[in-house]
């Protein structure tokens, strides 16, 4: 399998960073999770925007086109030949000395992997199961999608292995937040629910574009501060990102859900899948 390594397109095994990469040493990284169709990943503008934005916050110096990240993406499907995958866009800060820096950091290293589409089906019901481990606070205003990712590692150990749960955080203050790698939704009373991102999630790249759509569809859609109550009277509750798309849920405590047979949850994945059929190539 090759990957991209800072302009160079290596088999895997080649792949080496250094020690002193500030990405390895305090966490300095972005990354993006995409999932390419025919070779073209969805929403890569909006994934572009985001990475560019992180990596402003976090002082690296460096600055993508959607037209530059389609390159690559092409490129490594083509040596992969692999046309539907699973994509993770890497920028860490790069090499440093030892020490917290203030310079902007100007070489930073970027890897962009990929792999095969393993295990994910199309609306694959899951269980939510509420978590103990608790959403943490951003470091900034908002979170980055960074390396600052044990409380997900951490949620994803409590959840365990099982591949047909998806564990749901709370605040500390007992709010709804997110799933271990996705956003939650439901459906009450013809209104479409999600969390704010005042409870520290992250503004997922599915998240934005499910509440468009909604929008578009005429759907009220109420973004606020929820407790678990509220799910129990959901009629439809559904997870998503931009790998597995939309996660219907179908058990929740003593609570069962329509899962993939929900009418709001079909809607969408048929208008999703429209998009992406739209959406094609970037440049």
């Amino acid at each position: 399998m090759y990957i991209f390594l800072n302009g160079q397109y290596i088999r895997r095994e080649e792949a080496t960073i250094s020690p002193f990469d500030h990405g390895y040493l305090y966490g300095l990284g972005v990354f993006e999770t995409m999932r390419t169709y025919e070779g073209n990943a969805f929403l890569l503008n909006q994934h572009v925007e985001r990475l560019n934005s992180g990596m402003k916050e976090m002082n690296i110096a460096l600055e993508f086109s959607t037209s530059q990240v389609e390159k690559i993406l092409k490129e490594l499907s083509r040596l992969n030949d692999l046309q539907n995958s699973y994509i993770r866009f890497n920028v860490s800060a790069g090499i440093g000395e030892i020490g917290l820096q203030t310079n902007p950091y100007s070489e930073p290293t970027v890897i962009v992997f990929q792999k095969p589409l393993v295990g994910i089906e199309p609306l694959r019901e899951k269980e939510a199961v509420i978590l103990k481990t608790v959403r943490n606070t951003p470091e900034t205003t908002i979170r980055i999608k960074s390396h600052h990712f044990f409380n997900n590692v951490a949620a994803k150990l409590e959840l365990g292995a099982d591949p047909n749960k998806e564990g749901l955080m709370l605040t500390k203050d007992g709010f709804i937040a997110e799933g271990v790698t996705s956003n939650i939704f439901w459906l009450r009373d013809g209104v479409l629910c999600t969390p704010s991102l005042e409870t520290g999630i992250l503004n997922g790249i599915t998240r934005q574009f499910i509440i468009r759509i909604a929008q578009e569809l005429g759907i009220d859609v109420k973004i606020g501060l929820f407790k678990v109550e509220d799910l129990g009277q959901a009629d439809e509750i559904f997870f998503t990102n931009s790998v597995q798309e939309i996660i219907p849920v179908n058990k929740l405590d003593k609570h069962f859900y329509p899962g993939k047979n929900g009418r709001l949850v079909q809607q969408l994945y048929s208008i999703y899948h429209q998009a992406i059929k739209k959406d094609g190539p970037k440049s």
